[in-house]
């Protein structure tokens, strides 16, 4: 009777737990506190916003719509944080429990060029899932190839006969990983000193079979001898092409056959090859059409009731995680409920201290299991199980149970040549019209991320889905190595999010009531990456010109208003770098995941916010990019250094370029301010305070513009732009450092006064006017103006009389207020531009300076003065040109005038003259006539 108990405790035991992650109450308190100081900036923002009078006004509205949407954007990350759910599956209990009745499995496997996507990466794929720890009868793989390569199908047909070898080869030793090219790349001699024979005669066995293949590959077509070996290579002839072709079906093993068994005598799961039907004229909707076609293959040939799909270049890692997987789909109490089971997408191939942040730490760990705590858990597209009836478009309801394990094995009857041929016509261009697939039925069409927008549309018929993010990693892939290559993949994230945010199924619209309200706010944390790259322009190009133009933006860091700002910035960065810490990263890895945030927003997300809304307007059209899987050896080397690659001539580069060299010269210009005392420092930290810390992030830019010689570094093709960009900016920097010029341009009636406030005595004061125009428009008098100047205590300084212009420049000899008063003694008004400035050197009051530093200050001093001099006659020049540009006007308008009065008279004296002379004709005529 205890043991029959005991039974009954064990048959009741759930195959999965779940557990709330710690410090949830700490990151709540934390949340509150920085929404707290965000409420903060916005109503410092708000309050101290400039008259239109005021300078700067429109650059501290675009400071504050950006602020506005940096808060409304971290409000909804809240929900990513909210709830971190963690999951545990048993597998145990599923042996023990269910035995040899487990459900069969259909596994994906997607490629669609093989020359981006090379076939031994891909057939090693494809052996890492057909080596599972699961009963082979009821394993079924299948590679779906969009490029319709007869190289992809030999490289397959290769790797049928090398999995008779490779499959009782993992079991026997328990070979992890078990993809090919990634176990005998991690290790270069067997483990197992007793088995060295066998460990080196399955290494040449995969090693021929490769070199076989790139031999094919490099041939650039097969031989009579390989097409001899297999009927498929008769669907190839020299009408295929990669866009124009029949529909290929070819069941490589049938598991079904009782000839198709291993080494061992062991039966061979099943292997199917698949390219579906593209025409020219016949939209194939991408990686979701492939998927498609896949789901309507397998459930011809193999029906399993659970689909795994994964990319081609995201090798199994873990032989058992089909059983962990269906801990979740067997679970008696929440099982049916579960419509797939979403695994972590991790790479194998990280660099020193990951300089392109693709392990994404916080996104695996936290993040995604934040979603997963509002049972939203997204579908990310590859590494994924799904239970096939959800994936079809079947509802969910309270009543349905799902029993799994009675469908063991669902291989239908018919021969190998019926299943193919009836899968063929499922895989036809054709067969979509009229029906709901790429609709309600399988993956969405007409999106980038049609996996996501897949994954939410199954959750709002009420299937939830599970996260699950194992220690030892399930999967692992081939991480993008170059700059050129992670832009190139995140911008194409980024415009499928964005396009599903302003389409249709809008979580806050098309799941509103549907799916918890925190998981509406996570997915819109990405949907809305794009955007958010507009937001961040803003703070990374006007604080820097602002800075060059000494128009403050932030509070001084007396002020209490300082606070807020610090605080959201320390608390954000220090949460941030715990959750990295916690997560196994070091403290360079966040470093360099801070880098490639900044550099993916600068560019990947500003084109994919640019391109989806142009695609909304109608004025491009939707292109989906593969990510290249291979690049030469010193790119890759470089990769394996830790070093940057810049080695490509596009735009985004030169954005990345010329940002950072902003904020560099910006930077440089807020430096010399405080250095030459200008008494602006105070108001101005937290603007050069800002250019410092994007400097700092830039510094491989830099390097690669500067310092580098390798083929990394920034083409040459690119430097004359980045010189001229520079040169620009330097003269920027040098402008900004003149003081503030007090320009007017006025009229004046009869007499006009201006104060000066003149700070030091012996400062010298410079001043000049110049006469533009007068009222009138046929009044143009040489006399000029009159103009007095006056010193602190009315004396006279200086009187000019009867000057069109002048300039001018005095010591003075006190300070205090200098006016300056202008008459006007013609009855016309007069417009008069007016500038007047002061040089003032601090080293002048400075006597305990080092003597080796005052010839440096003085050398400053000379090129200050130099700096004002140009800008003052500059001024004076375009002053006088203006002036000169109205005269010629006036003269050339009176001169008009003038010709066509005398047109006139000419014309009416003519006319006078007609007319007289016609009167003594008629007059002489009758005369004649008497």
């Amino acid at each position: 009777m205890g043991g029959h108990n005991g039974g009954d405790e064990e048959a009741s035991l759930p195959l999965f737990e779940t557990e709330v992650s710690k410090g949830k109450l700490a990151y709540r308190v934390y949340a509150v506190t920085v929404l707290v100081g965000i409420c903060s900036i916005w109503v410092y923002r708000s309050m101290n916003i400039p008259t239109a009078e005021e300078e700067g006004r429109w650059a501290w509205i675009g400071m504050f719509m950006a602020e506005l949407w940096f808060g409304f954007y971290w409000i909804i990350t809240l929900s990513l944080r909210w709830n971190v759910t963690l999951r545990y599956p048993f597998k145990d209990r599923l042996i023990n429990r269910y035995g040899d009745k487990l459900p069969a499995v259909d596994v994906f496997v997607c490629t669609a060029d093989p020359g981006i996507e090379p076939p031994t990466m891909v057939i090693s794929t494809v052996l890492s899932v057909m080596s599972y720890n699961y009963p082979p009868d009821r394993l079924s793989i299948y590679l779906s190839d969009d490029g319709g390569s007869e190289f992809t199908f030999y490289a397959l047909l290769e790797a049928s006969h090398f999995s008779k070898h490779w499959i009782p080869f993992c079991k026997k030793f328990s070979v992890e990983p078990r993809s090919p090219a990634a176990y005998f790349a991690q290790n270069s001699n067997p483990k197992d000193t007793t088995v060295p024979k066998e460990w080196l005669d399955v290494k040449k066995l995969y090693e021929d079979m490769n070199c076989r293949i790139e031999s094919v590959i490099e041939k650039g077509g097969t031989s009579k001898d390989i097409r001899d070996q297999h009927k498929g290579f008769l669907e190839w002839n020299s009408e295929v092409t990669k866009q124009d072709h029949q529909s290929i079906v070819q069941i490589l093993i049938d598991g079904r056959n009782p000839d198709a068994v291993d080494d061992d005598g062991h039966q061979m799961p099943t292997l199917v090859y698949l390219a579906r039907e593209k025409r020219p004229y016949c939209p194939h909707n991408f990686k979701a059409g492939s998927m498609n076609s896949l789901i309507r293959v397998s459930a011809e040939i193999s029906n399993a009731p659970i689909i795994l799909n994964v990319d081609c270049d995201m090798y199994s890692n873990n032989s058992d995680a089909i059983k962990e997987a269906l801990c979740f789909f067997m679970d008696k109490e929440r099982g049916h409920m579960i419509s797939y089971v979403q695994y972590p997408q991790s790479y194998d191939n990280i660099a020193n201290n990951d300089i392109y942040s693709n392990v994404r730490s916080a996104f695996n760990k936290i993040e995604l299991s934040g979603m997963d705590g509002c049972d939203g858990a997204p579908y990310c597209g590859t590494g994924c199980f799904h239970r096939r009836e959800s994936l079809c478009g079947v509802e969910f309801s309270r009543n349905y149970r799902g029993e799994l394990n009675s469908l063991c094995n669902t291989m239908k009857d018919s021969s190998v040549h019926e299943l193919e041929q009836g899968s063929k016509v499922l895989a036809n261009c054709s067969y979509e019209k009229g029906t709901q697939w790429g609709k309600e039925m399988g993956l969405v069409y007409g999106c980038l991320s049609e996996d996501l927008i897949t994954g939410l549309r199954i959750q709002c018929r009420g299937w939830k889905p599970v996260y699950y993010n194992p220690e030892r990693k399930a999967f692992l892939g081939v991480a993008p190595n170059t700059l050129d290559l992670a832009f190139v993949q995140h911008k194409r994230w980024g415009q499928g999010m964005f396009q599903i945010f302003l389409s249709k199924y809008c979580p806050f619209i098309y799941a509103r009531g549907k799916i918890k309200l925190g998981a509406q706010m996570g997915y819109c944390v990405y949907l809305l990456f794009a955007p958010n790259s507009v937001a961040l322009l803003n703070y990374l190009i006007i604080p820097s010109i602002c800075l060059l133009r000494s128009i403050p933006l932030f509070p001084e860091v007396s002020s209490l208003w300082f606070l807020p700002f610090a605080y959201v910035y320390a608390a954000r960065n220090a949460c941030s770098i715990a959750e990295a810490l916690a997560c196994g990263e070091t403290l360079k890895a966040w470093w360099n995941s801070q880098r490639m945030w900044l550099f993916h927003r600068m560019t990947s997300y500003l084109f994919a916010f640019i391109d989806t809304i142009t695609g909304q307007l109608g004025f491009s059209q939707m292109a989906f990019s593969i990510t290249p899987k291979v690049v030469g050896n010193d790119v890759l080397k470089r990769y394996e250094e830790g070093t940057m690659e810049f080695g490509t001539s596009s735009v985004m580069l030169t954005i990345i370029a010329t940002l950072s060299l902003l904020n560099l010269f910006g930077f440089a210009g807020g430096i010399l301010k405080v250095v030459w005392g200008y008494g602006i420092a105070e108001g101005l930290a937290v603007q050069i305070g800002l250019c410092l810390v994007v400097v700092v992030i830039n510094l491989p830019v830099y390097q690669a513009l500067f310092l580098r010689d390798d083929n990394g570094r920034i083409p040459s093709s690119l430097e004359k732009q980045f010189v001229e960009f520079a040169t620009v900016l330097i003269l920027a920097v040098l402008s900004s450092l003149q003081q503030e010029v007090s320009g007017i341009r006025f009229v004046i009636d009869r007499e006009e006064c201006f104060s000066h406030n003149v700070e030091y005595a012996m400062d010298t004061v410079h001043f000049s006017f110049v006469v533009i125009k007068s009222e009138g428009a046929w009044h143009y008098s040489p006399d000029g103006v009159d103009l007095v100047v006056k010193g602190p205590s009315g004396e006279q300084i200086h009187d000019f009389r009867d000057k069109t212009s002048e300039k001018f420049q005095f010591v003075a000899q006190k300070n205090g207020l200098h006016r300056f008063c202008f008459t006007n003694k013609s009855p016309y008004h007069e417009t008069i531009d007016f500038d007047v400035h002061e040089a003032h050197f601090t080293y002048h009051d400075e006597h305990a300076k080092d003597e080796h530093l005052k010839p440096l200050l003085e050398q400053i001093a000379r090129i200050e003065e130099a700096l004002y001099n140009i800008q003052f006659e500059q001024h004076w020049l375009e002053a006088q040109t203006d002036q000169q540009a109205i005269v010629n006007e006036g003269m050339s308008r009176r001169a008009i005038h003038k010709v066509l009065y005398q047109s006139a008279a000419l014309t009416g004296a003519g006319v006078l003259q007609v007319y007289l002379l016609r009167r003594l004709f008629e007059r002489k005529l009758g005369m004649s006539r008497v």
